[in-house]
């Protein structure tokens, strides 16, 4: 490649340079989108939903549970709470087993787990057992079904950026990330619907097992990637560890102490706003219906949370990816201090005859809480350039407030004494609290989107000398006007930021 219809070397692309400098010119691989990634994303979303209903199952029918199989209704918590308990040690597995397997072998994995669920859990509707045996055949059925949801969560930003360009990439995590919660509110839909709990097992394992041969949709990656990213080999979950903890690490998952501080803001933010959402669908009967509310405002305030979120999450993705393409950081610091004082507000909010505030409240929560997840798990990825393991630290972190914040809150639950009599004041003072508290560190979230802007540096390339479809997909490096390469400018820039920062924190 020439640079001969640039004499004044200004338009050269980084090729030019390279060649010009007498180094070798890394390979050219084509950047292009193949509709079998949109068939993969269906498979996601539809696992997605599947798995999503397991925890939920039994929190509708949770008294007829305990009345059909003999069994306290203490247990059949247990049913759902066991899937957060697992959630944590699964979700940090999954990093380690993609990178020896990769996508296709962990969903298949995640398949006869999702199977072994269904079955195991059907095989303790047999009549003949005791309430016992009964209950530890549901216990290890909800426990497989355990292990097969975090992969079709964590796997979701490696997918997207190994299938979809940059236009698309933000609202494919956002679909993968909403079928969880969709598929938990349908559970909470069916599985009253049955006339029997054992009729209602069968169908769950019905569906699951219906569910299963989408996993012959997903495939491991396209013959050419859709960014310069989505080229590169994945980081393992320890690369990870190491760059947080300022161990010597290799170049591409260096972190500069700027973006190692930005992630733990990040963890903080969303583990905190993702387990109070959870928490709030969790015990909703129990916060309101103390103060007045029957249970069928119970059940619409918790749905309202549900649609405005999925909805705000859909629009927001594709904001970003479309028109506000650098603008992650700057939604956070918006809409995090906007959600944190709502849940803060629940104090005195959540009292009799305030339907209309509550409900108010429910939409702005949704709208933000839920459509931050999707946001995060990507602004996550850009920070660590590491899909799998920034998304597992990032799930795990919700998942880990939601059981300290339910243990907490039912243990401060007021006695039959009280007026109202076992109100959930003082476990609202404490929502709010911890929410607004961890949420006022997202002030000193800068966000940078470096794995974007590397992506928009290489598309450049192409665009201003590359052949038209093709570009380089090594590890050139783009070179300023001074002649000086743009990564190593980045790690200067890195370095001052850092000095900068350590004097902050």
């Amino acid at each position: 490649m020439l640079s001969t219809g640039y004499p004044d070397r200004k338009n050269t692309t980084s090729l030019d340079r390279l060649e010009s400098n007498g180094q070798n010119v890394p390979d050219i691989t084509e950047y292009r989108l193949y509709k079998q990634r949109f068939s993969g994303l269906l498979a996601f979303v539809i696992l997605g939903i599947v798995t999503g209903m397991q925890w939920s199952w039994f929190g509708p029918i949770s008294t007829n549970t305990a009345d059909e199989f003999g069994i306290s209704l203490a247990q059949v918590d247990w049913l759902g709470n066991i899937t957060l308990c697992a959630y944590v040690p699964a979700s940090f597995l999954i990093p380690v087993i993609f990178s020896r397997y990769g996508i296709r072998r962990c969903s298949e994995i995640a398949g006869v787990m999702l199977l072994l669920s269904a079955w195991i859990r059907h095989a303790g509707t047999i009549r003949s057992l005791s309430p016992q045996s009964a209950y530890v055949l549901l216990f290890f059925g909800q426990l497989f079904g355990t292990l097969s949801q975090p992969v079709f969560q964590v796997l979701g930003p490696i997918y997207s950026e190994r299938w979809f360009d940059l236009k698309s990439r933000t609202t494919a995590t956002m679909a993968i990330t909403i079928a969880g919660p969709i598929g938990s509110a349908l559970a909470q839909i069916l599985s009253p619907f049955m006339n029997t709990v054992r009729q209602s097992i069968l169908v769950l394992a019905i569906i699951s097992t219906a569910a299963l041969p989408a996993i012959l949709l997903i495939f491991e990656s396209p013959p050419s990637p859709p960014t310069y990213s989505g080229s590169k080999q994945p980081l393992t979950f320890a690369s990870l560890c190491c760059a947080m903890l300022g161990l010597s690490v290799s170049k591409e998952a260096y972190m500069s102490h700027r973006e190692r501080v930005d992630f733990v803001i990040l963890t903080l933010v969303c583990g905190s706003i993702d387990g109070a959402t959870i928490v709030l669908s969790v015990l909703s009967a129990q916060l309101f219906q103390p103060v007045g509310y029957s249970d069928t405002i119970c059940g619409l305030l918790g749905a309202t949370v549900s649609l405005s979120g999925i909805i705000a999450a859909v629009v927001s993705a594709l904001l970003l990816d479309r028109v506000f393409t650098h603008g992650m950081g700057v939604t956070f610091r918006i809409i995090i201090p906007i959600v944190s004082l709502v849940w803060l507000s629940l104090i005195w909010t959540v009292t009799p005859n305030n339907t209309a505030i509550l409900f108010v409240s429910m939409v702005i929560i949704g709208t933000c809480s839920v459509a931050m997840l999707p946001l995060a798990l990507e602004l996550g990825v850009e920070l660590t350039r590491n899909a799998n393991a920034s998304s597992a630290i990032l799930w795990s972190s919700g998942n880990l407030f939601n059981i300290v914040l339910i243990l907490v809150e039912g243990a401060l639950r007021a006695p039959s004494t009280a007026d109202p009599p076992y109100n959930m004041h003082n476990a609202l003072i404490l929502h709010g609290c911890v929410v607004m508290v961890l949420s006022s560190s997202v002030f000193f979230l800068r966000g940078k989107q470096a794995r974007r802007e590397v992506d928009e540096v290489m598309m450049k390339d192409r665009d201003l000398g590359s052949s038209p479809d093709t570009v380089n997909a090594g590890e050139a490096e783009q070179r300023t006007r001074t002649g000086m390469p743009r990564l190593e400018m980045a790690r200067i820039t890195n370095s001052a930021e850092d000095k900068q920062v350590r004097h902050i924190f």
